[in-house]
């Protein structure tokens, strides 16, 4: 019993300290995941649900924070009687949103591990059962237990100060990593969108799809190669044998007034300032003037050598609105707000490429200086 109880409580620990490590390495993500969730529930169940979505910044950083502090208190044994109590919470709400997620397939990606580990809704709903047999095992066992501590036992913990502190340290640690991560970028860019990528060949299969055709005869399912002769067959679907070729990127597209400005986009060295929502900007309104001064100034040092773009989700009204307030003259294109929020986390962003190669991006709190944007395209001056 005390091997069972300690392989589970490790295993959970450790899965849990990375699930929320690699999510409060970007807690902008989860956020976006959060928001998802929160619209599917208030338009299946209550509208109620609409009330959290203004705060699902703050509910994933607290997520984000439980999750990786839980992981370290199974593995400390750390006041496992009420530690025990909450993971099997955790993990019983987990399975019930990935349960919902597949079966009605509301939520294509549960967000489990952010951007690093894409798992479909019924891999997650295994996983999650897997989870809560572990958890369920934890909670059941460790009352019957004498000695609570398990193999791999370090007689340093035994210390209360010790384990608080060690709680306490998680908890803060974790508290300026979401807060860093927010203020600039995330640590490591799991997006296909990261520097060094080369967006077009990430829109492409990475080898020839395979596909097979699954065809239904007598009320039997037959798999060919190639589409039968036989007219006997009926048509059931088309199966991808490869789904690891597919593109990497398939809703990147760019366009404006002229048309299409996807491919020319790849063209040349381009500095994108990307902008989700002109209306709902992270930047304080009253220094909104001195960010448009200090891009203006940025245009005017590199103009010769690169084009400014700026990109924005926003309809055309409120784009003219406010070129015509802050007296802004650059090329405006659009794009779909989903993907300008995966390619950068910040709003406004820089995000620069040379044909079609990421190179450099910067939350607005970072403001790029004019020669770390020309090293970033090979320019030296």
């Amino acid at each position: 019993m005390r091997f069972i109880y300690s392989i589970c409580r490790y295993f959970v620990g450790i899965l849990f300290i990375f699930s929320g490590g690699i999510k409060i390495n970007d807690p902008i993500g989860t956020q976006i995941k959060l928001q998802e969730y929160f619209e599917v529930f208030s338009s299946d169940f209550s509208p109620i649900f609409e009330i959290f979505i203004p705060y699902a910044l703050i509910l994933s950083v607290l997520l984000c924070t439980l999750e990786i502090v839980i992981g370290f208190a199974l593995l400390l044994n750390y006041k496992i009687q009420i530690v025990s109590k909450i993971t099997l919470g955790l993990i019983i709400f987990f399975t019930f949103l990935t349960f919902y997620s597949a079966y009605f397939n509301k939520v294509t990606d549960c967000g489990c591990f952010g951007d690093a580990i894409k798992l479909t809704p019924w891999e997650s709903f295994i996983k999650d059962i897997i989870l809560l047999i572990l958890s369920g095992a934890i909670f059941y066992i460790h009352p019957k237990l004498e000695n609570k501590r398990g193999f791999l036992y370090l007689k340093f913990f035994d210390d209360k100060v010790i384990r608080n502190g060690v709680i306490i340290s998680i908890t803060i640690i974790c508290l300026l990593v979401s807060y860093t991560a927010i203020n600039f970028l995330p640590f490591i860019d799991f997006r296909s969108y990261k520097i060094g990528n080369y967006i077009p060949e990430l829109m492409e299969p990475s080898d020839e799809l395979r596909y097979s055709y699954v065809m239904e005869k007598n009320d039997k399912i037959y798999e060919f190669d190639t589409y039968p002769q036989d007219n006997s067959y009926n048509f059931v679907e088309l199966k991808l044998l490869n789904p690891e070729a597919e593109p990497k990127i398939t809703d990147y597209n760019l366009w404006n007034d002229e048309g299409d400005y996807t491919k020319e986009s790849f063209l040349g060295n381009k500095l994108f300032l990307i902008v989700h929502d002109f209306q709902n900007l992270d930047i304080e309104e009253n220094k909104i003037d001195q960010f448009i001064s200090k891009m203006k100034n940025l245009e005017n040092s590199i103009n010769f050598w690169v084009e400014t773009v700026i990109v924005t989700s926003s309809d055309e009204n409120t784009v003219n609105r406010f070129k015509e307030k802050y007296g802004i003259d650059n090329k405006i294109v659009y794009g779909d707000a989903t993907v300008l929020k995966t390619i950068i986390r910040s709003n406004p962003g820089f995000f620069l490429m040379r044909n079609g190669t990421v190179k450099g991006k910067w939350h607005f709190n970072s403001f790029p200086d004019p020669k770390e944007i020309l090293r970033g395209v090979n320019i030296t001056i």
